[in-house]
């Protein structure tokens, strides 16, 4: 069915609204209006401390696109080619930031009690991406292909076969180590990326301990 509406067509099929009108309701049911992509943040949010989050978030873009990058060369490439090793290079410090920026933000919303406000959801989901990381980066160094990742997969196996779960995260199986940290890993950390941005658009930027909510 359509109908007009100042010069505008509304399209709906017979069980309703089309899914980019459903679409959009979800959306300004779970972030208030205008908190999206807001243009304006309360005063406190000047300070170096709220600068982390955004800085984790840019790095992990970056470690990203410079592993798609390797996936596509391969292991071969990244070894023997110059602009392979920089594009290696480049991964490996992407990650270096990624931790370290992502440690202080952890740190820091920490010591702001973060989860006040109805943020507990919010300080959860941050935690979980953190853990999820480390699992991350722990399957990236098995794929190195070079005696590195030889020495922590022979290392590691005793550790995980002793708690059962080497017959399931075989350490020194190459091709199910490339997949985990290729597709199921990043895909996991993505979303939960993804869900922690939802909720500070929803519930906004915590204030410092004291200062008003809006100030």
């Amino acid at each position: 069915m359509t109908t007009a509406q100042g010069g505008l067509a509304r399209v709906s099929g017979p069980s309703g609204p089309s899914w980019t009108a459903r679409f959009r309701g979800r959306v300004a049911r779970t972030v208030p209006p205008g908190q999206a992509l807001p243009d304006r943040q309360p005063a406190y949010v000047a300070s170096a401390i709220y600068v982390f989050g955004v800085l984790t978030l840019a790095a992990f873009v970056v470690v990203l696109v410079t592993g798609g990058v390797l996936a596509i060369g391969g292991s071969v490439w990244w070894h023997t080619s110059g602009l392979g090793h920089f594009t290696n290079s480049t991964h490996l410090w992407s990650v270096e930031l990624f931790f370290a920026f992502m440690v202080i933000h952890l740190w820091g919303k920490f010591f702001m009690a973060a989860w006040r406000g109805k943020r507990a959801l919010t300080w959860m989901t941050g935690v979980v991406c953190f853990l999820a990381s480390i699992g991350t980066a722990f399957t990236g160094y098995l794929v190195q292909s070079n005696f590195d990742s030889q020495w922590i997969s022979t290392q590691a196996k005793d550790g995980l076969n002793s708690v059962g779960v080497g017959a399931f995260f075989n350490v020194l199986n190459p091709a199910q180590m490339l997949l985990w940290h290729v597709v199921l890993l990043p895909v996991v950390v993505g979303i939960i990326t993804v869900l922690h941005l939802v909720l500070v658009r929803r519930h906004g930027v915590v204030p410092p301990i004291g200062e008003e909510e809006g100030a």
